[in-house]
């Protein structure tokens, strides 16, 4: 396992031919500490889990690794199904100018269709993933002030990995002097 910065971990995403709607994801708040834990996989791609934190509203810090090669039968369950309530993407910036002008275009229709026919919010992002060309998005389980039990399963299946994430994470924060309060 190798422990990348977080945006390292993102572009390789992004930069991956898989399908793009088969990734899921999990997050929550991180176990006794400042910043979040995210586990997100794709059957064919693996599992990754990254853990981040704000070092300000503009720049948020993290790392993370892959943890799996695939998402087997163990680590299904683990992770929300089409049912879920949430919904994750990632998004690459467009590559000039061109290119977020035709974005933009597809968008634009791709609102136009909805808003003229019925529709259900799964389809609608979906389809708005596919217009804007996010290379992965699916559902995702998320708790804003909390853990989801599934976040901590996987912390828990992947004991070794937390602790060196949250080593190096602990070490971030620290070098960045945002884990003290101002008097």
């Amino acid at each position: 396992m190798r422990v990348r910065d977080w945006d390292d971990i993102l572009a390789d995403v992004a930069s991956d031919s898989t399908d793009p709607d088969g990734w899921r994801a999990v997050a929550g708040s991180r176990r006794g500490g400042l910043g979040e834990d995210l586990y997100f996989g794709h059957p064919s791609v693996g599992l990754y889990h990254l853990k981040t934190y704000a070092k300000n509203p503009r720049d948020l810090r993290g790392v993370g690794a892959r943890v799996a090669r695939k998402v087997d039968n163990e680590l299904d369950p683990l992770l929300p199904d089409a049912e879920s309530d949430g919904r994750f993407a990632v998004q690459s910036a467009p590559e000039d100018e061109d290119h977020a002008e035709e974005m933009a275009t597809r968008l634009t229709e791709t609102l136009k269709v909805h808003a003229e026919a019925p529709t259900d919010p799964d389809h609608l992002f979906e389809d708005v993933m596919e217009a804007v060309e996010s290379p992965a998005f699916g559902p995702m389980e998320y708790e804003f002030d909390g853990r989801p039990d599934e976040l901590d399963e996987l912390s828990d299946t992947f004991e070794e990995a937390e602790e060196l994430l949250t080593g190096e994470l602990d070490d971030l924060i620290e070098d960045d002097d945002v884990d003290r309060g101002f008097h």
